[in-house]
């Protein structure tokens, strides 16, 4: 929990407060995202999925990976729609999941490795922004996968930082795949992180569990009013957590006492919205070529071939 301890210390006694949104997902958190994705007003993962099922067999005849690295893995639900489109389902084919929950890993590569006979499952359990040096050499042409948008989640040097690192993980010939939301009418947005059955307030609440387990805290979840609202200047959406009165908390393993007042938030998340020149730009800066871009009917999600 060293991680933990040093990003609780440097976030939650600077201005404005925040968590980096990477301590959602414990065992609880991801199942509550896994509820989000299935919501009516979620139409990320739905639209992504829609691209997917349009053009992953496309998509994998142009790639041919034998190593698909996949950064922020969660549940492995994702790139079963890379595996289901291989032309030659049999060769091998090396998986390396990058996630910070191990028991949700463990069960994903359990289920895959059940369902695809071809399939070897190397995890790597970590967090993608620092511990991209332990994905194990490529066996064969790699094909590297940031789906689900949580590019968006990153400021742009941490971004920039990180598509340095992932260039760093390809040869020539492979090849980057990225999820992007895209930026579109601000009720639309919106109303997919303010959802009517409040899970989005329950998953962002759960970042304050999380702290309490890992630094013996206090934090009382239930005291923090959810907030998300759309940035136009900045394109992009932000959580808060915001206490209808003043919250006085206590990080015992790491001897913090933290005030946090009504007039104050911890933010929880960034989620950047991009264009298509805005992401091409950020590809080119990090020295990654864009190659296709995919987007649904409705130009609300899009995924970008890089190398």
């Amino acid at each position: 929990m060293k991680a933990l301890a040093a990003d609780a210390l440097r976030g939650l006694t600077t201005f404005p407060k925040s968590l980096p949104p990477k301590y959602f997902y414990d065992a609880v958190g991801s199942a509550l995202f896994e509820r989000i994705t299935g919501l009516p007003e979620y139409y990320l993962t739905r639209t992504e999925e829609e691209i997917l099922a349009a053009r992953a067999r496309e998509l994998m005849r142009e790639v041919d990976p034998r190593d698909i690295v996949e950064l922020g893995a969660g549940s492995g639900t994702k790139v079963r729609r890379l595996l289901d489109a291989r032309h030659d389902a049999r060769a091998p084919l090396r998986y390396v999941p990058v996630d910070v929950d191990a028991e949700t890993m463990a069960a994903a590569a359990r289920r895959l490795l059940r369902d695809y006979a071809a399939l070897h499952v190397h995890g790597v359990v970590g967090d993608f922004e620092r511990h991209l040096v332990h994905v194990p050499p490529a066996q064969g042409r790699r094909l590297v996968v940031f789906l689900g948008s949580t590019v968006g989640n990153l400021d742009p040097p941490a971004r920039h930082e990180l598509f340095i690192q992932v260039r760093g993980l390809l040869r020539p010939g492979d090849r980057v795949l990225l999820g992007m939301d895209l930026v579109k009418e601000r009720g639309v947005i919106e109303a997919a992180y303010n959802d009517v059955a409040g899970v989005t307030r329950e998953f962002n609440r759960n970042v304050l569990r999380v702290v309490n387990r890992g630094l013996d805290g206090d934090f009382r979840p239930e005291a923090f009013r959810h907030h998300a609202f759309f940035n136009e200047d900045a394109s992009r959406i932000e959580m808060h957590l915001v206490p209808p009165a003043r919250q006085t908390v206590h990080l015992r393993a790491i001897g913090l006492t933290v005030e946090v007042s009504p007039h104050e938030s911890i933010w929880t998340e960034s989620s950047y919205k991009f264009t298509r020149a805005s992401a091409g730009a950020m590809l080119a800066a990090a020295g990654l070529a864009p190659l296709a871009w995919y987007t649904d009917a409705g130009e609300r999600f899009a995924l970008a071939l890089a190398g």
